[in-house]
């Protein structure tokens, strides 16, 4: 597989590749290059629907040239704990935030999500979110509220009684479950309009519907939910990969 950045000529195969609703895989083929790096770069420069070659190699020479003075310093800015390269961590917390956005997140709202969720601790403080976004304590602020709303942060202070924000275990569930919820509400005001339009009407139908799908899929999630909460508490095994397809099967 060739090295090196793409160029132009390659982000342009990409974009027709898009175009042409060709899967990653046969893009990255057609390129001579890892599905990986054809994932990332599309994630991270509007995603498959939002892809533009020349706004992605201007994107990508900005990344670089702001990079230029840190790899000035020495081998030391190239490297994070536990020997991460700071370029690929970087460049996996871009994608992650693109991920979030096309998921409805505000940008900054995903930036401190991505953020939250590449450092081991799971938690940062205000000061080290601003600091490692580069943005205001006030941009963070705004980010964390909408992220609290959503179930998806939760706050804390710490020995020094700083307030901390945290990504554990168990948010994503309470999240589903409190996406459920929503769910329900949006059921029952559903059967309250069916009652005032009128059954039988086009619009009291419409309702009664979306009101019968709304019901089936909550009840799925919340039934999930419960079930798969135990995953989230699941730590990393030590155990290596197995390398031959006997051992993989055992």
């Amino acid at each position: 597989m060739p090295g090196g950045r793409l160029t132009q000529q390659e982000r342009q195969q990409i974009a027709l590749g898009l175009a042409d609703s060709l899967p990653y895989a046969e893009i990255a083929r057609r390129l001579e290059r890892p599905t990986s790096t054809i994932t990332r770069e599309v994630m991270r420069n509007g995603g498959p629907t939002g892809y533009r070659a020349d706004l992605a190699h201007r994107a990508t020479e900005r990344r670089a040239h702001r990079r230029k003075p840190a790899s000035s310093r020495g081998p030391e800015s190239v490297t994070q704990l536990n020997g991460r390269d700071a370029d690929a961590v970087r460049d996996f917390e871009e994608m992650l935030t693109t991920v979030l956005m096309q998921s409805g997140l505000p940008k900054m709202t995903a930036r401190v999500m991505a953020s939250l969720y590449a450092t081991d601790a799971g938690s940062l403080t205000a000061s080290e979110l601003a600091q490692r976004l580069q943005v205001s304590p006030a941009s963070i602020s705004k980010a964390i509220t909408f992220l609290e709303s959503l179930d998806l942060v939760r706050r804390e202070r710490d020995e020094r009684r700083r307030e901390r924000y945290i990504v554990d275990d168990d948010l994503w569930y309470q999240s589903m479950i409190r996406s459920a919820r929503d769910n329900a509400k949006f059921v029952e005001a559903a059967r309250q309009g069916v009652t005032i339009l009128g059954p039988g009407t086009p619009a009291a139908t419409r309702l009664e519907n979306v009101a019968r799908f709304l019901d089936f899929v909550s009840e799925g999630i919340m039934r999930a939910a419960e079930q798969a909460r135990e995953v989230l508490y699941t730590r990393a095994d030590p155990t290596p990969a197995p390398s031959t397809p006997t051992e993989a099967r055992t």
